[in-house]
């Protein structure tokens, strides 16, 4: 905000404004809805307190933060939300100095706080300068919060923790205790007295030490920050994040602390818009919808490979009572939603903790369940020691199904599902491989309850490229399946979705080209590919996947191994940079990655 509106009406008014146009252009974009709606007067709050130019703005995940960005500059562009070379839907400090760091996954805010807080005690900024975090109630159920926590209130670096609980609603009767006793305990009267007392039972020994704590705990069992106390930490709250008047009140008193303090909220998922007020998962993330109906205005592109493998999963549970899965605080978009209904025993949400998800997983395996660990690409990557340490190191068959593998679109860096072909195949014991299609998928889903070492299966957000493939063969372990097959000098090598991609570009040259449906990248088909490199001499990869460490590179291992020098291999996976956020194919083309595009490259390199 260009300058402090003291006018809790003028303020207000402007959070209405601020629903108003979120509403607009989210129904037509797409993009996080009940959450931001719901934080709205906080942020307002926060700008009318702090400020974001000095004072560290830190938004966890950060999926809640369009607010702040109406507020610093970038109303005019707002209508560019999560478009291709427009606004992040997450916070970007390449996009403004008002950001103050890259969000995108849960649970990073207390820690980087922490270290802001450093940073200015180092400086002598104290007086000047103070962290201000914001975190939902769902992020504090990884355990890195409490990482954050524990040394934060040790060390009493000044912060402010906003905790944004979305997840209950006010209760009037406790609600106007908790109020009275959240402005008593923020008030410098009752912090001086707290200090006091604690100075003067130092001269009493343990016994008045014992009493005084159990004064004080009395006094707060009616809220419930007692865990945060005992942590070190100063609690406010709960308070309503919807009164504007409070918040600023509370917020300016834990400014004034000097001391790192929570300050408990409770807001309304959807806030300002009935039809998604109170809604959980449905309205969380949501692509373009009618404002009026809150109806989808968005065509299905046809069945999603999220519903094939629920599907797929569903029909080998019914005959596998060994079958067990987790996902990490994703059961609607990894599709283990109807798992977790139909079998509650058997399939858990464990919260947003993919370490606890990999390893609770490798201990079923071992007490000889067959377990399911169904995450998103990208958020595998925070398992990683566990996928090491607790599945490989001790071989157990845990099978890691990897969704939304390769672009998602609209989410860009944070979320893109790139790496875990790089990451996956350095380990031992770990074996990797990935569908094509629907028939596919569901062969390889069977391959996979059926194997007895870790594996992974990657595949992509939305639908298959393409779904008019060649009939696919029942998976053999390092066995590929070859599609064409001519007297070319060309090879198509396709792993996952890129098998698609690489018939939609074959369709598109006037020359023939052998196609090989790569299926597994570790182990190789080795023997396919000795035979395939007596007969093509230019083979071109393509994979929705990063380049170093990918499937080319295991490719090159192998003709290196095999001291084969008379292959030329051309990688169409993604180069070594973060990829931005938009609509997909709009991407695809930026990266140069669209059939037509790689149709033309193929055919320049063809003929050098």
């Amino acid at each position: 905000m260009n300058s402090k509106l003291r006018n809790i009406k003028e303020l207000e008014a402007l959070c209405a404004d601020i629903r108003e146009e979120i509403l607009r252009v989210v129904s037509k974009n797409g993009g996080h809805l009940s959450s931001t709606l719901g934080a709205t007067e906080i942020i307002v709050a926060m700008h009318e307190v702090f400020d974001s130019k000095k004072d560290p703005f830190i938004f966890d995940v950060s999926h809640q933060s369009y607010a702040h960005k109406l507020l610093t500059g970038r109303w005019e562009k707002f209508d560019t939300l999560r478009q291709f070379n427009g606004l992040c839907g997450y916070t970007k400090p390449s996009e403004s100095e008002d950001d103050y760091f890259v969000a995108g996954h849960s649970s990073t805010s207390i820690s980087l706080g922490v270290g802001a807080a450093k940073a200015i005690a180092l400086k002598n900024e104290q007086n000047s300068r103070v962290p201000v975090v914001l975190i939902g109630d769902g992020s504090m159920t990884a355990g890195m919060v409490y990482e954050a926590l524990n040394e934060l209130g040790d060390r009493k670096y000044p912060m402010v923790i906003i905790l944004n609980d979305n997840e209950m609603s006010i209760s009037k009767p406790i609600g106007a205790i908790s109020r009275m006793l959240s402005s008593a305990m923020a008030s410098p009267f009752y912090q001086s007295f707290k200090r006091h007392t604690e100075n003067f039972v130092d001269n009493f020994g343990e016994g008045a030490h014992y009493i005084a704590k159990r004064m004080e705990e009395s006094l707060k069992m009616i809220t419930p920050g007692i865990m945060f106390e005992e942590m070190g930490i100063n609690y406010i709250g709960p308070i309503d994040g919807h009164n504007l008047t409070y918040l600023v009140e509370i917020l300016e008193k834990a400014k004034a602390l000097k001391k790192p303090v929570l300050v408990h909220v409770q807001t309304l998922k959807g806030k300002g818009y009935e039809i998604a007020e109170g809604k959980d998962e449905k309205w969380h993330g949501v692509g373009p919808f009618d404002l009026d109906s809150g109806n989808s205005s968005k065509k299905s592109s046809g069945k999603s490979a999220t519903q094939i493998y629920t599907e797929a999963l569903m029909e080998l549970v019914k005959n596998n009572n060994k079958i067990v899965g987790a996902t990490a605080a994703m059961p609607s978009g990894t599709g283990l939603s109807e798992l977790i209904e139909a079998y509650p025993t058997r399939f858990w949400d464990v919260a947003i903790a993919e370490q606890h998800a990999v390893t609770s997983m490798s201990a079923l395996a071992k007490e000889g369940f067959k377990p399911f660990c169904t995450i998103y690409s990208t958020f595998l990557q925070r398992g990683y020691d566990q996928v090491i340490h607790d599945t490989c190191l001790m071989n157990l068959p845990v099978v890691f199904a990897l969704d939304r593998a390769g672009i998602v679109g609209e989410d860009g860096e944070t979320h893109q599902g790139a790496f875990d072909i790089s990451f996956l195949r350095a380990i031992p014991n770990m074996t990797l491989f990935a569908p094509r299609d629907e028939l596919s998928f569901h062969q390889a889903m069977l391959f996979a309850s059926e194997f007895q070492t870790p594996c992974s299966l990657r595949y992509p957000r939305g639908s298959f490229t393409d779904t008019s493939l060649p009939e696919s063969l029942p998976f053999e372990l390092a066995k590929s399946q070859l599609l064409r097959s001519n007297e070319s000098d060309i090879l198509f090598v396709g792993y996952g979705n890129g098998v698609g991609r690489a018939y939609e570009t074959a369709e598109l040259l006037d020359f023939d080209v052998s196609i090989l449906d790569l299926r597994f990248v570790k182990p190789l088909d080795v023997q396919m590919l000795r035979d395939m490199a007596k007969k093509h001499k230019k083979w071109f990869v393509f994979s929705d996947s990063a380049k170093m460490g990918g499937v080319a590179s295991a490719i090159l291992e192998f003709l290196s191994d095999e001291k084969i020098k008379t292959v030329d291999v051309v990688s169409f996976e993604y180069t070594d940079s973060f990829i931005t956020h938009g609509n997909t194919k709009k991407v695809e083309e930026s990266l140069g990655l669209l059939p037509l595009q790689l149709a033309i490259k193929v055919k320049e390199l063809s003929h050098s």
